[in-house]
């Protein structure tokens, strides 16, 4: 498999590469192909899977249904 060599990484670049590859635990190195198959290879969404999960999604949560005072009472509760 090939290896890269990058060179003159700006200081805040790379900070931010660091912190990126920290909160999604990963190495530096997989950090940046990450990011890199990300830019040449995009995911393209498909607007009708898309919907589909929307609706089963829905539909999953119908009988559930939240109110504002549903809302209010599960923020407060606990609460003095």
């Amino acid at each position: 498999m090939p290896a890269l060599t990058i060179k003159n990484i700006p200081d805040d670049l790379y900070s931010r590469l660091k912190e990126a590859a920290k909160a999604h635990h990963r190495s530096m190195n997989s950090e940046i192909l990450y990011c890199v198959e990300r830019t040449l290879f995009p995911h393209k969404i498909d607007i009708s899977e898309h919907i589909s999960m929307a609706k089963k999604l829905r539909a999953k949560t119908a009988s559930h249904p939240l109110t504002d005072d549903a809302l209010d009472a599960a923020k407060n509760e606990g609460r003095p």
